[in-house]
């Protein structure tokens, strides 16, 4: 019988041939292991240092890969009793229980609780006006209640457009009519909605490179052949794209604040597109990220305003500007696609709850949108600032992107054994490099966003993810 208390014996091969990192080879290795039963429940792992003397690797690399087991549920380290494999389910019922949320796993965690540090993509939930939010709501509710009760406008809520409409012309420049504005439950459902309707399937799409993994999946799940084109600090590199694909449907482009980087389209590039479009009759899917929560200077127009306007189909969300909860964003069609677009739309992907429209038409009639907007400027800026300084000290060369900062890794580490380590932690930090198409040419780096970093978790947060990093020398 083997004594569970015996260090168990590994045979694991290590191919530094390979472009695949040593860490990971060892964490495929010794999951597969643990997976498959060859180490069995209780069964103790070799101490790292035995362990890194054996591959020869260093003592850190071993830790870190323990680390991301641990994190994982299928080993505990248990002190000096040392690292050992967790209890598992029986095999037959384990498979029957497994979570089917792999397709899940590119997306922002955790769900449908509060956000954690440095989580990305989610607006401060301590600076929510919630009482301003509940009393509007309901009053939404009281009116959607004694009101008619046939089928709502698949376009969204007349009054809701107009007001979307109105907030554009302000603060994107943009001039529309509100047919043209179609209301979505978010940024996802708007890109559906547009590569349904300009039949994507089967055409070339260009992508930013980095650029924002949904979108890129969106069109892969379409059908449409995906061309990577390089962003730098003028944004996207027109005349890259033209020369790899200048028959391209479509570009899906972030060209006010690029995500994940920050930058802002050149006008010099911003020109280049629209002529492309117009002169291609391509199509330019403007993914107004951040909408004008612009901390550095004022947001530049969007490409859907002046002209070439015509070649652009705008999407925008209320995720960022005030929550992620209310489900709700929009779409802009040129005049040339408005009724196709809005045919898909009430066939597929009719505007939704129309109590959050009542309440989100209140919301920015009111003035309160605006008025919210402003404060948040104020408080992402002072939050960024802080952060910055505090990383710096940590992670020298941090950078500020967005409403987040960009923090370089020691050449030795993995940023996504990182994230996996920090989210076992109690941080949500993302990994820059799965943003790449092209993982040869991925960066390794965090995504931090800042919005949730408040004086009583900075620091705290702060030196946790500065602790893991260091582990990874």
């Amino acid at each position: 019988m083997t004594d569970p208390n015996a260090p168990a014996t590994l045979s694991i091969q290590v191919d530094r041939a390979t472009a695949v990192p040593i860490g990971d080879q060892i964490h495929a290795s010794l999951r597969q292991a643990i997976v498959d039963g060859r180490l069995a429940s209780g069964q103790r792992l070799p101490s790292g240092r035995d362990l890194a003397m054996q591959l020869g690797v260093a003592r850190g690399t071993i830790r870190v890969v323990y680390d991301r087991l641990i994190a994982e549920n299928l080993v505990l380290g248990a002190g000096s009793a040392g690292t050992r494999v967790c209890a598992r389910l029986l095999a037959g019922r384990a498979d029957e229980e497994s979570p089917l949320d792999g397709p899940l796993a590119g997306f922002t965690r955790p769900y449908s609780s509060a956000p954690l540090p440095f989580q990305m993509g989610v607006p401060a939930d301590d600076a929510f006006p919630a009482k301003l939010w509940a009393r509007l709501r309901t009053r939404a509710v009281r009116t959607d209640a004694i009101t008619f009760t046939t089928y709502a406008d698949p376009r969204g809520e007349p009054g809701l457009r107009a007001q979307i409409a109105s907030y554009l012309a302000v603060s994107r420049h943009v001039q529309c009519h509100p047919d043209q504005i179609i209301v979505t439950s978010g940024y996802r459902q708007g890109l559906m909605i547009a590569l349904t309707a300009l039949r994507a399937h089967g055409r070339k799409a260009w992508i930013e490179e980095p650029g924002y993994p949904l979108g890129r999946r969106a069109l892969e799940l379409m059908g449409a052949e995906v061309e990577p084109v390089p962003v730098d600090a003028e944004g996207l590199r027109v005349e890259d794209g033209i020369a790899s694909a200048p028959d391209a449907l479509l570009a899906l482009v972030s060209p006010g604040q690029h995500a994940p980087l920050g930058v802002t389209l050149s006008p010099a590039r911003r020109h280049a597109l629209l002529d492309w479009a117009t002169t291609k009759n391509a199509w330019i899917i403007e993914d107004d990220y951040l909408g004008e929560l612009q901390i550095d200077g004022r947001a530049a127009p969007a490409l859907a305003a002046g002209e070439g306007a015509e070649r652009v189909v705008h999407i925008g969300a209320f995720s960022k500007t005030i929550s992620p909860a209310l489900g709700l964003g929009f779409v802009v069609a040129p005049h040339s696609v408005a009724e196709r677009l809005v045919e898909v739309a009430a066939v597929l992907a009719p505007a939704p709850n129309r109590t959050t429209q009542l309440a989100v038409t209140e919301f920015l009639k009111g003035g309160h949108f605006l008025r919210h907007l402003r404060r948040m400027k104020t408080l992402y800026a002072r939050r960024r600032s802080l952060a910055l300084d505090r990383l710096n000290a940590f992670l020298p060369g941090t950078l500020t992107a967005g409403l987040g900062l960009i923090a370089p890794l020691p050449p030795t580490a993995n940023d996504t054994a990182v994230v996996d380590i920090a989210r076992s932690r109690g941080l949500a930090p993302s990994a820059l490099s799965a943003w790449y198409l092209r993982r040869s040419h991925a960066q390794q780096g965090l995504l931090l966003s800042t919005t949730n970093l408040r004086l009583d978790n900075l620091d705290a947060a702060c030196e946790t993810l500065a602790r893991i990093v260091a582990s990874m020398r």
